[in-house]
């Protein structure tokens, strides 16, 4: 007999009312089919780059080679185990992370803090600070290593003026010349960070920011129990890349330290690499250098890639 009221189940049947679409093959393509003309490209630009490089760090190469007066003989890891066993690479690669990681930290604290200033001011004030940021973001780095170099030179320098000073030189000492090169790299990045963080600001609804100010939260405790876990994915993705940058600095140290600082005291990675390959005629030891900065790199994104990928899951 029909149910009252409505048509008689179908014995046997399933109690649900319809079958759940089962998602496409085709459709998990689709991303892929986007990105394909760009990995194509960046495929092309770094996979020959990074053979040749891990090749010439296999080999004995050096300038005899590179003119032809000489075979190339194959070394195998024997150009590591001679990079592994030298004092200097270990102090250089010391320097090279926490020069990084004094860069990255700064990078960040100025540009956090001026992304929250640009929330607290009005209209002009806040064109001004963003061109003046968007200015010194477009900069090329010898541009700018030259300019800070004046501004802190020795004789002709208005800093030591103004601080009086008299003719201190900022680039004798390993230290001074590091923090005059902070200074810098932090100049030259923190726009970066501001404007992405003032736009993740922005996102953020007014209601929450003006419930936690009406429970009585200082500004600093808005920022650290509201801002910041919601900003989390993207103050991850400005971090990561301030570590990929900041790490791999090379024109900031060659021309404001003059080629690695007096006696090699002021040497990262790059600025060391560079001077193995093209100084030294060492091709085989620089390239080896590079492969362990390319390393170190891929492991600090692969970290990265996880992190927005749990970033995912959380949201």
């Amino acid at each position: 007999m029909p149910a009252r009221g409505g048509l008689a189940r179908p014995r046997g049947g399933s109690r649900r009312s319809g079958t759940a679409p089962r998602p496409q093959a085709g459709r998990s393509r689709t991303p892929w089919l986007y990105l394909a003309p760009a990995l194509v490209v960046l495929g092309g630009l770094l996979a020959y780059p990074i053979y040749q490089l891990g090749l010439i760090s296999v080999l004995h190469y050096t300038q005899a080679q590179v003119s032809g007066g000489e075979p190339t003989t194959f070394e195998g890891f024997g150009n590591y185990s001679a990079l592994f066993s030298d004092g200097q690479f270990w102090e250089v690669l010391l320097a090279t992370v926490v020069f990084a990681a004094a860069c990255v930290v700064s990078t960040l604290a100025v540009g956090c803090a001026l992304a929250v200033l640009l929330t607290r001011v009005r209209a002009v004030p806040r064109l001004a600070l963003m061109l003046a940021a968007l200015g010194a973001w477009a900069t090329p780095a010898i541009t700018g290593s030259t300019v800070w170099l004046f501004l802190f030179d020795a004789d002709f320098g208005p800093v030591n003026r103004v601080l009086g000073l008299g003719d201190h030189s900022w680039t004798y000492g390993r230290f001074s010349a590091f923090f005059l090169v902070l200074l810098e790299v932090v100049w030259c990045s923190f726009p970066f960070v501001m404007v992405t963080v003032y736009a993740g600001i922005r996102a953020v609804p007014a209601e929450v920011l003006e419930a936690a100010a009406l429970d009585g939260a200082s500004q600093w405790r808005i920022w650290r129990s509201v801002l910041a876990p919601m900003l989390r994915p993207i103050l991850v993705v400005v971090t990561i890349q301030s570590v990929i940058w900041d790490f791999k600095v090379f024109t900031q140290i060659y021309v404001m330290t003059g080629g690695g600082g007096i006696a090699g005291q002021n040497l990262v990675l790059n600025v060391y690499a560079y001077q193995k390959a093209f100084a030294s005629s060492q091709y085989s030891l620089g390239a080896a250098i590079g492969v362990v900065m390319l390393l170190v790199l891929l492991a600090v994104t692969l970290v990265y890639l996880r992190l927005l990928r749990r970033q995912g899951e959380e949201l």
